[in-house]
């Protein structure tokens, strides 16, 4: 047996992205950007410790470590760095250009876990990590086409969409990994 905090991971995911398309919707380009900080702080944090615990730690069996760890620790930078921009007024430019490159790694990820047939989901799963990884993608031209509302539309509803499909596989998991672990001892119990 081995230790699994990908559930976390997958509500922490899911949670930053309906902050991010509440963002997108109502407090991009507002004067009180800084009362988002906390929310996308709180993701970042949270996606950049467990991401990093997984890259190198290899908690989870098979391949899995690639994709869940990598990309959470690439999400977790651009939530901090968007934090950090928040609440110090920086323009968003660095972070969206960090998140271009981020968004490019989780839709080559997405392809490949359909491709490979991942998870017990793959196409799920696959479909996620390529939505958020669009959204990545799209970040850089959304923020110069600020002005116009058809990129808070769509960023706003693509975060939404990626965030539901994150939630079926978050909730999914927790079902299963509590009926997975329930014989589970630690080490020093065994």
């Amino acid at each position: 047996m081995y230790i699994d905090f990908l559930t976390l991971m997958l509500v922490n995911l899911m949670a930053g992205l309906f902050l991010l398309a509440h963002f997108i919707w109502r407090g991009l380009g507002s004067p009180q950007q800084k009362f988002w900080a906390p929310g996308f702080a709180m993701t970042g944090f949270v996606a950049l410790v467990t991401g990093l615990v997984m890259t190198f730690t290899w908690p989870l069996p098979s391949s899995y470590n690639i994709p869940f760890g990598e990309m959470s620790v690439l999400y977790g930078t651009v939530f901090l760095g968007a934090a950090l921009a928040m609440a110090l007024g920086w323009d968003f430019l660095a972070v969206v250009i960090y998140a271009l490159f981020a968004g490019i790694a989780a839709v080559i990820v997405g392809v490949r876990i359909i491709n490979l047939g991942l998870t017990t989901t793959p196409l799920v799963t696959g479909i996620g990590f390529i939505l958020t990884g669009v959204g990545g993608i799209l970040a850089l031209p959304g923020l110069y086409w600020r002005g116009s509302p058809i990129p808070h539309v769509v960023g706003a509803a693509g975060a939404v969409v990626a965030a539901l499909i994150w939630a079926f596989v978050a909730y999914s998991a927790y079902w299963s990994h509590l009926e997975n672990f329930t014989k589970y001892l630690p080490p020093g119990m065994r």
